[in-house]
Order: structure tokens, then sequence, then C-alpha cells
């Protein structure tokens, strides 16, 4: 067991830990902390606590004084001193003609480096741009490339919900979203739909996703056979969070009856949405062309071995056996055989 701090470094962002040197730290105070990049601002969102070692990544940087008034009138002068470098950095991008749009710029807490965060469709080459931006500035420059869901993070938004973006409000990091969890909740698969403001999937798709994939293993797909309570039928739409089908029974009307998920036995598995019903037959509209038939291969004949007592097999197996023999030299006919 190791004795650490949480510390945050932006509003919604990820927690690292840090040794806090004997020092108690309560949730809410501002800290000045050693890291990678040199001295850095942060929040401890984690007081003083112990944890395993297993969730340390070593080395562990150390805390080096709860912040004082001075501190923050520093960081107040450095985030003035990134709007400047912010707009420095912008008219440079358009002098020098580059593809490259600029999101955010950050100062470190000792200004020991600026870091310059943009987008780009591709590679950009920058390095003009850095020789100009460090011979202003007489600092190190980052130039650090970032996705469009970064670039939502920084900024900032509301959704098509009406509530700030879910990358903005809380959430520390981002989790893989698929197209598959759309087809799950059966969402129009309309892109203006299912995606965000950066312009990808949304990142809400996920949160249902464990739960919609438990309904579909208890949900019949669409088109199954399936035994209810009123006898055989087949199922013709489901309604998965409130778990009932529709069936169209077999010795009833064209009207579909509601059933619970669970009263219904699935006798034959349905088709997926989207995909062909499985089968060995594929029925064919009237007047099409029959699918060609490929015959089936045949198996390569084995050739069977030579009898063990006759002299052609004897010679064959000794000239085999002899490393440097030279084998009689057979001569191939021309054309095609002849009759």
């Amino acid at each position: 067991m190791a004795t650490v701090i949480g510390v945050r470094f932006k509003k919604i962002g990820k927690i690292y830990y840090f040794d806090p040197r004997d020092t108690l730290v309560k949730p809410g105070q501002h800290v000045i902390v050693e890291t990678a990049r040199g001295t850095e601002f942060g929040e401890c969102v984690q007081g003083t606590h112990e944890v395993s070692d297993d969730e340390i990544v070593q080395p562990l940087k150390r805390l080096v004084r709860i912040a004082t008034r001075s501190d923050h009138e520093i960081v107040e002068s450095n985030e003035l001193h990134a709007r400047e470098a912010y707009r420095i950095c912008r008219d440079k991008i358009a002098e020098h003609g580059l593809e490259m749009n600029l999101v955010t710029v950050e100062c470190t807490f000792d200004l020991n480096k600026i870091l310059f965060y943009f987008t780009a469709d591709g590679r950009v080459d920058f390095r003009e741009l850095v020789k100009d931006l460090a011979s202003i500035f007489r600092t190190r420059i980052e130039l650090r490339q970032i996705g469009v869901r970064d670039e939502a993070k920084m900024l900032g938004g509301l959704g098509i919900c009406g509530r700030e973006l879910c990358c903005t409000s809380y959430l520390d990091e981002f989790q893989p979203v698929s197209i598959n969890m759309a087809k799950e909740q059966n969402l129009s698969l309309n892109p203006s739909k299912i995606s965000g403001t950066c312009g990808r999937l949304m990142c809400c798709l996920k949160y249902e996703h464990e739960v919609y994939s438990e309904l579909q293993k208890q949900t019949p797909k669409l088109d199954s056979l399936v035994e209810t309570p009123e006898g055989r039928g087949t199922v013709v739409s489901t309604q998965m969070l409130r778990g009932t089908c529709r069936v169209l029974l077999e010795d009833g009307d064209d009207t579909p009856q509601q059933f619970a998920c669970t009263d219904c036995a699935v006798l034959r598995s349905g088709k997926a949405k989207g995909r062909p019903a499985p089968g060995p037959q594929q029925a064919t509209a009237p007047g099409a062309p029959e699918p060609v038939r490929q015959p089936p291969r045949r198996a390569p004949r084995e050739r069977p071995d030579p009898p063990a007592d006759s002299e052609a097999a004897a010679d064959m197996l000794a000239e085999d056996a002899l490393p440097g023999a030279e084998k009689p030299h057979r001569r191939r006919r021309r054309g095609g055989r002849r009759h």
C-alpha cells in the first residue's frame, strides 16, 4: 500500500496520483506538483488516502506544496499569456498558409513550455511555424495534433439533447462506439441522428449497450416461429424495453396479438434485421433464372505404390537412395497423344 493524492489538471480530465510527502491534503485544494513536463498547477479531487501498488504508475511524482495566493495569480497571468499566444499562432498559421485549425493553447505553470493543440486532415509540415513561435516566446514550443473528439471536449457545447456535451461535463475517457450499438437499439441509421457535435457516433450509444445486449437474448427475432399460450405464430414486431412482442397466430385472424417475450418459446429463429434468413434453400422469384450450381470438386486420385518385389520398383528405390546418382533422362512427346 502507498499513500497518494489524486490530482486533476483540467475541469474534466484524468486523475493522476502523486506522493503527498506526509502532507494532509483535502479534496478541493489546489496544489503544485512535479510532472513529466515540469511544475504544474492542479486541483486535488482525492485527498490523502492509500491505494495498492498495482494502481500506481512508477515513478511516483511528488507534491511540491499547497497552492498559495501568489500561485493563483501566476495561473491567471499564464491564462492571459495563452490567449495572446493563441492570437499570434493563428496569424502565423495564416501567414504560412498551413491547412490546420488551432484549437487551444496551454502554458505550463513555470512557462517552461507552451503547447498548441490543433486539428488537421493529414500531416502538416509546421517546422517553420515552430521556429517563428520559438523566436517570439523564447521558450519550448510543442504542437500537438488531436482528433475531433478531443476538440469537442476542449471547446465544449450542447448536444442534440439540449444538454452540455457528455465529454465536457463528466466523461474523463472516450469509450469505443460502433454502429452495431445503434442497430441493436433499433435506432435510425441516419448519420445526422446518431452522430454528435464532433461528427462521430454519439457517446451515449454506449450507455445502454449492455442492457440491450441482455434484452436481445430474451427477445425473439423478427419472422421467428414461436409457441404462445394461444398457439403458434410468427413474430412481426418486438419491443425490447417493454419485454413484449406482437405475434401473428396461424389459427387466428390477420390481427397480431401481443405477448410477453418470456411466454413465447422460439421454435425456429427468424432472420436478423438487415441479414438474410439462413436456410439450405432459397426461394427464387417466378421467371428468374435458377442459380448455377457448381459441380462438386473431386478429390485427387492417389497413385498406388509399385509392388516392392517388382524389378522397376527396386531400380527406382536404388536411384533415390544414391545421393549423387543421376536419373535417366526421359524424352517427352510433343503435342498430344498418338492414336
